[in-house]
């Protein structure tokens, strides 16, 4: 089996939060196997909101914000895999996430051929409603030439910080991991 680099983007507004914890299980997993895994909690890092200023429509690669927003890019565009996490809020992601989707327009033409997991976290126990926020990471994988869905997990029914780990999801964010 050939190594993967395998990046994880963690949404979660907190450090050891419900999305973050999946997160971990799932690098575990494919550590396990020998894949290299790094995750960015988002929250360490400075996203500024897209401006909509033009400067990416002419010179792909280009921002005009300078921010940590480059070098997650360039980790993105370097990774074989990439995971991504939030928490649901109100049936959508948490806007970490958007933030983070919406600057990827200076650099998305470079993310090729990449494969992709989801992974949601929710106080509702209704797979079904967590259906949107995943149409929302597809919508941007659908821009990517050659993105490949994976995965999901859908860690529904956890609300407090740590009752993810009492569910169904644990485990099947640590398979995925070890399937990636």
């Amino acid at each position: 089996m050939k190594q993967k680099k395998i990046l994880i983007l963690s949404a979660s507004p907190r450090r050891g939060g419900n999305s973050d914890t999946l997160c971990d299980q799932f690098a575990k997993g494919a550590r396990e196997v020998g894949h290299q895994a790094e995750k960015i909690f988002l929250s360490d890092k400075q996203v500024r909101y897209c401006t909509g200023c033009g400067l990416c429509n002419g010179r792909r690669g280009s921002c005009s914000q300078r921010d940590d927003m480059e070098e997650i890019a360039r980790k993105m565009i370097a990774a074989d895999v990439i995971v991504m996490a939030t928490p649901v809020y109100f049936y959508t992601m948490a806007a970490q996430m958007k933030t983070l989707i919406d600057r990827c327009c200076a650099y998305y033409t470079d993310m090729q051929d990449k494969e992709f997991y989801f992974i949601v976290a929710a106080a509702d126990n209704d797979v079904p409603a967590m259906e949107r926020t995943i149409e929302g990471f597809r919508g941007f994988t659908l821009c990517l030439d050659g993105a490949v869905e994976k995965g999901v997990v859908y860690g529904v029914g956890a609300w407090g910080k740590g009752e993810i780990e009492r569910t169904p999801a644990m485990r099947e964010a640590y398979e995925l991991g070890r399937q990636a």
